[in-house]
């Protein structure tokens, strides 16, 4: 019987060692980058891989609470809120413009603030042209990527989003400039963000979601933050032809993880990413363009597994280029 009681607590010990551990403490930090204060949340050890979450529209790192615990027992976590969003400084967009190069300098700013110089990047929405404007500028600090409903291809987008996109690009009179604030406004926010693919199913969402973002886009300066990246967002339309050949270049382990019944960013977008990510793996989940807030646990489980695969992969291929004359790593193929 004792015997029996080893084996069977040896199971347990095993079981969870290899599960997701348990949740890790979330810190709530500021750094000073270039003069200005930026807000992170942090958790997990940071002897262990790092993954970076990146924001969307409306939100900010507050998008992540979820998802923060159910990996910070395997992985070091840094969430950070974009210059003018969330908790982070909100410089006058009448003196600061407010672009999507400048949101990539100062998170990829606050990243060398905190010495950390390799890691796994999670886009949603803006935080696709802040992602990749960080690839390109420090492509070796790449050790996966995980897309979810981030857009990089015009596949993604109907025509009449692309007509959106181009006209707040081009068109800078007072009346169109009116209706883009109508989109940081409280109707908008709530309804036509985080309830617009929940229909039937509204008690899914968390209020928290908008009131949080809402708390920041009070003011009209906070909306104008806002409709200056609106106005920004045509210049990544335009940049999707060199992010797809970075993906083709330096294929990184991906995982894409995407809400389907988004109309914004519609699953043709997700598919795409397999014309030069071939070896990628795709999930078209059950949810709409807040996937993470509505399925936080599905996509840790995602997450994990992918990265358990895909960074023993990557440490396999290191450990080989430092051995003279061992044969390359067959491949796996798709992380299926």
């Amino acid at each position: 019987m004792a015997l029996i009681a080893i084996f069977w607590c040896g199971l347990v010990s095993l079981s969870y060692a290899e599960g997701p551990g348990w949740p890790a403490k979330t810190y709530y930090r500021f750094q000073e980058v270039e003069g200005k204060k930026v807000f992170f949340r942090e958790a997990g050890d940071p002897s262990k891989p790092t993954i970076v979450l990146l924001h969307g529209f409306p939100s900010s790192s507050h998008t992540y609470r979820e998802l923060i615990p159910l990996l910070s027992g395997k992985f070091h976590l840094i969430a950070p809120d974009y210059l003018g969003s969330g908790y982070s400084d909100h410089p006058d967009p009448g003196q600061t413009a407010y672009t999507f190069d400048l949101l990539a300098k100062y998170v990829s700013g606050l990243l060398s603030a905190l010495d950390i110089t390799k890691y796994v990047l999670y886009m949603q929405d803006f935080g696709a042209p802040v992602g990749y404007r960080m690839m390109l500028a420090a492509p070796e600090s790449l050790q996966a990527l995980i897309v979810q409903n981030a857009n990089a291809y015009l596949a993604g987008l109907t025509d009449a989003r692309q007509n959106f996109f181009r006209t707040a690009n081009q068109d800078r009179s007072p009346e169109k400039v009116a209706s883009l604030f109508e989109f940081v406004g409280r109707e908008a926010v709530i309804n036509k963000q985080y309830l617009r693919d929940v229909k039937g199913k509204e008690a899914i969402m968390n209020p928290d979601s908008w009131t949080h973002d809402l708390v920041f886009l009070q003011s009209n300066k906070d909306k104008a933050i806002q409709v200056q990246l609106f106005q920004d967002y045509y210049n990544n339309i335009l940049a999707y032809p060199k992010w797809q050949a970075f993906l083709r270049k330096r294929r990184p382990p991906t995982l894409i993880v995407w809400g389907e019944h988004d109309p914004a960013f519609i699953a043709a977008g997700a598919l795409a990413y397999l014309k030069d990510l071939p070896d990628a793996e795709l999930h078209l989940m059950d949810a709409g363009h807040f996937a993470v807030e509505e399925k936080a646990v599905e996509i840790a489980r995602h997450i994990l597994e992918f990265l358990d695969r895909a960074l023993t992969q990557n440490a396999d291929k290191t450990r080989q280029s430092t051995q003279p004359g061992t044969p390359p790593a067959k491949a796996r193929g798709r992380f299926d």
